[in-house]
């Protein structure tokens, strides 16, 4: 059962069972120095056996984890003999209908061993063998990197793999640096709130919330009732539930406040946290501001290259962004990484943020190699630093799919949109807003490859998780109904797009300032369901209304701009004004041509424009 308890990572029976996983590691530490110290010591270097099933899905992530670090997560049972660890557990589980049959050879360093206070002890002579297992038990925080996967050869199951694990500890230098940051970053509470803690880190919102619970309800301090009451508004924020996450924030900065001085720092943090939620909930002017307000604490309080100042700028970035003050946000992005660079070990999750969210003012700014080379390096980072299914993957999986898509390369996008989808039916709540972009985005791709049916299916599917988790004027459900109107403006439903597009219009009028680069795709959709209804004078009022707005917004050879041209050059090539189309034609071409790979349709389709109207003229 504690086994069991701790490979599940079980609340309450980590709980229940606390003071005894404390009592046996420590006689495991004990009896390892009496051992080591004695004729019974190990040699130097040796192997050990486990055998053991695997579920065909924990397998399949292991072979994607090779050369990567992995942990049991529980006390390690092991054996000196070969035989018994596979003729007795690793063989019948191969015939298990649900498992694979795995034998792990563990290689281990008795100094490595003792450098990372990874005790193990010999218990031969107590073990259900007695002495022919030759049984190692090993403490829980053992750690392994992955050698070697290999099948091994039975004329009866295909479903035996061998893998080959090396000890890893302090030798192994970017895992110490980033073990002894996450300590620190940890440092400073309970052990049960730090497990609290990694347990958000490690993406499992729902047994963080049910021990924060726990933890609440037997606070005795203020400053713990605080720390606890600001744990469960992070866990609510990350599963969606936005107004929950507010109340237990808000709960935590009104203690915070009565507190004082010493807890100005707990109170900067608060600060942030909820931005972070008005942010989620579309309401940017209050998330800068809660975020303006972190910033001036903590400028006060924390020496200049603090991590937590890096936070504060990244926040104030990702609002920016989202306003479309894009020279902005790159550069509070930029000052980020700066600090986050001179703070932190160089394979920290929050150096992957960073050069995420860089990649993502590129992408808006319409520079797609930059923000591809960005969001690269982003997942470089977290295939090292995080658990193969953690929320930030998806993300990353998402922006890639972006880039992909805005280039052309429709095939690649839709391969790492779906990936991304998958990561999150995993690890997120059925009805999570990251689910909606997953569903647009896909729905984007199968809009630009013509398949319009799939397309409408899956922003229909975006738009109703969106409804159920926000709130009715959030911009997403602008963007969503703004997709579902392309959709059905390319199927020839005229009617049925514009009521679409007017909705977009009317939510991104209230939650935009007024010059957003949304509102421009707004009016220049709805002047291409006037042009495409014949009614070409509103059709050029849309469009030039977009224009304007782009003009203000973006940089000079913005893809959008080729766009409005398009529009601009086809709505007066129906007109009848050759001289005027090709003008328009022409700057299209110029744009794409600077911005998008040669091959790309839309550097086809323009030239294909402008020798079409010269043929006119």
């Amino acid at each position: 059962m504690l086994n069991r308890g701790l490979r599940q990572m079980d609340v309450d029976i980590i709980l229940k069972m606390g003071f005894f996983i404390r009592h046996l590691h420590q006689h495991i530490t004990n009896l390892h120095r009496e051992q080591q110290n004695s004729k019974a010591a190990m040699p130097s270097k040796f192997q050990v056996f486990r055998g053991q099933g695997l579920s065909m899905e924990a397998f399949e992530k292991m072979k994607k984890t090779k050369g990567g670090l992995m942990s049991f997560n529980n006390f390690l049972s092991t054996s000196r003999n070969r035989d018994i660890s596979f003729k007795n557990f690793a063989r019948p589980a191969a015939f298990d209908a649900d498992s694979v049959g795995i034998l792990f050879i563990m290689n281990i360093d008795t100094d490595i061993c003792t450098a990372s206070s990874t005790p193990f002890v010999n218990v031969k002579d107590i073990g259900f063998f007695n002495d022919k297992e030759e049984e190692i038990l090993f403490s829980t925080h053992t750690i392994f990197r992955i050698d070697r996967i290999q099948c091994i050869e039975d004329k009866h199951t295909d479903r035996l793999w061998q893998v080959n694990l090396t000890l890893a500890g302090n030798q192994d230098d970017d895992f110490n640096k980033l073990t002894a940051h996450l300590r620190k970053e940890i440092a400073g509470n309970t052990g049960w709130s730090r497990l609290g803690q990694i347990l958000i880190k490690l993406g499992e919102p729902a047994k963080a919330e049910h021990l924060y619970q726990l933890l609440l309800e037997k606070a005795s301090s203020d400053g713990y009732k605080a720390h606890c009451n600001a744990e469960l508004g992070t866990v609510y924020k990350d599963i969606g539930e936005y107004s929950k996450a507010i109340t237990f924030y808000e709960r935590a900065i009104d203690i915070y406040k009565k507190m004082g001085p010493p807890s100005q720092l707990n109170l900067a943090a608060s600060y942030l946290n909820i931005g972070s939620v008005y942010y989620n909930m579309g309401e940017y002017s209050k998330a800068l501001s809660l975020y303006e307000r972190s910033l001036e604490i903590r400028k006060i309080a924390l020496p200049p290259n603090h991590p937590d100042l890096a936070g504060s700028y990244e926040g104030i970035g990702i609002v920016y962004r989202n306003m479309g003050e894009y020279s902005k946000a790159l550069s509070s992005y930029e000052r980020s990484l700066e600090i986050r660079k001179m703070a932190l070990p160089p394979n920290h999750p929050d150096l992957a943020q960073s050069y995420n969210n860089i990649g993502l003012v590129y992408y808006n700014m319409g520079e797609y190699s930059k923000a591809l080379s960005s969001y690269e390096r982003s997942l470089e980072i977290q295939k090292i630093a995080l658990p193969p299914n953690h929320p930030d993957f998806a993300q990353s999986y998402n922006n890639i799919g972006s880039v992909y898509d805005n280039m052309g390369e429709y095939s690649k996008a839709l391969s790492s949109y779906e990936r991304s989808l998958e990561i999150r039916k995993i690890a997120l709540p059925p009805n999570h807003p990251d689910f909606a972009q997953s569903y647009n985005n896909i729905g984007a791709v199968y809009y630009n490859m013509g398949e319009y049916t799939k397309a409408l299916s899956s922003h229909e599917r975006s738009l109703e998780i969106k409804k159920i988790a926000l709130p009715p004027n959030h911009p997403d459900l602008a963007t969503s109904y703004n997709n579902i109107g392309l959709v059905y403006d390319n199927m020839g439903e005229y009617s049925k797009a514009l009521t679409y597009y007017e909705k977009d219009l009317e939510i991104t009028l209230k939650a935009l300032p007024p010059n957003h680069p949304d509102l421009a795709a707004s009016y220049n959709n709805i002047g291409s369901v006037y042009s495409n209804m014949g009614e070409y004078s509103k059709a050029l009022s849309s469009y030039e209304r977009s224009l304007e707005i782009r003009k203000i917004a973006l940089p000079p050879n913005h893809p959008d701009f080729a766009a409005s041209y398009h529009n601009m050059g086809s709505l007066c090539e129906n007109m009848g004004d050759y001289s005027k189309a090709l003008h328009f034609h022409e700057r299209t071409r110029d744009i794409v041509q600077k911005t998008l790979p040669p091959t790309h349709p839309h550097v086809l389709q323009s030239k294909r424009d402008v020798e079409r109207v010269k043929k006119k003229m």
